[in-house]
């Protein structure tokens, strides 16, 4: 199911979800990448895990959040990023350690076609909380459409 959006009146997507560029900071001793939150990206970090050792037929994710946002980065190998709103939806490949993707609240994710070596880092602007995630994409598709969001 996709949602019809009444009006022209939004910002797409992409650009609420932009792609960031990080600085190599590095010199002949190797590669150095410094992410600061509130000056690299969008919010103030609460939160940092990472995903490794998945096979590359698992989805992770599969979820929406009520309230944190997150920025997702690849340290090591590749994995993919299936981004929805209910209303429009793109893939963003992340495969760069100085590139990530910003998710912002309420925006649905799939983290899949993961590399062996692949290490997705992921930062988030709030602590965990069980009760703020949507993990029914029907249901996120109604709150979606509710609230006209």
């Amino acid at each position: 199911m996709q949602l019809t959006r009444s009006g022209n009146e939004n910002v797409s997507l992409r650009k609420r979800c932009p792609l960031l560029s990080f600085k190599d900071l590095g010199d002949e001793r190797g590669k150095l990448v410094v992410i600061e939150g509130g000056i690299a990206i969008p919010f103030e970090i609460k939160r940092v895990f990472y995903i490794y050792d998945s096979d590359a037929d698992v989805i992770r994710g599969q979820h929406a959040n009520k309230i944190s946002e997150f920025v997702l980065i690849n340290v090591a190998g590749k994995s993919k990023v299936r981004i929805t709103d209910g209303y429009e939806e793109f893939t963003v490949e992340l495969d760069k350690p100085m590139t990530g993707v910003y998710i912002p609240r309420m925006v649905w994710k799939d983290m899949y076609d993961f590399s062996n070596d692949s290490v997705l880092l992921v930062l988030a602007s709030t602590h965990y909380d069980a009760n703020e995630y949507i993990r029914d994409y029907d249901e996120y598709l109604k709150i979606m459409e509710a609230e006209n969001l």
